[in-house]
């Protein structure tokens, strides 16, 4: 034998045609698919209102992010690292900054508040 015989040549022939016309409705057209689309939820509205180009919510909301990166990044940042240098590094002012507190001994006087310090009580008593 040497080939296909008839039946079996009609029978291929037939399952290529079945598979060529399977692919082809595996094909969707532009209008396909049909699916209603659902109606939006109440948060889906208001980000479908909130989103739109030109809107004023829109537009008010980035004035405000714009207004708040330029007051934060301008202005707080470089005044808190004006602060901190100047009240840890460059201030002369006696007492502003203390690296190590002054001993106190009975009859000293307190610089800030000009109290006294008064004596320790005398107690014979052992630890």
């Amino acid at each position: 034998m040497s080939g296909y015989t008839p039946d079996e040549k009609l029978r291929f022939e037939q399952i290529v045609k079945l598979r060529r016309q399977w692919l082809k409705d595996q094909e969707l057209s532009p209008r396909e698919p049909v699916v209603t689309p659902k109606p939006p939820g109440p948060v889906a509205k208001f980000w479908a209102g909130f989103l739109e180009p030109k809107t004023l919510w829109r537009l008010y909301t980035y004035k405000v992010y714009k207004g708040g990166v330029f007051t934060l990044t301008r202005l707080l940042i470089p005044a808190w690292v004006v602060h901190y240098c100047v009240k840890y590094h460059i201030a002369q002012k006696p007492y502003g900054i203390v690296e190590l507190k002054p001993r106190l001994f009975p009859g000293d006087t307190i610089l800030e508040t000009g109290e006294v310090v008064p004596d320790l009580p005398e107690t014979h008593s052992h630890h």
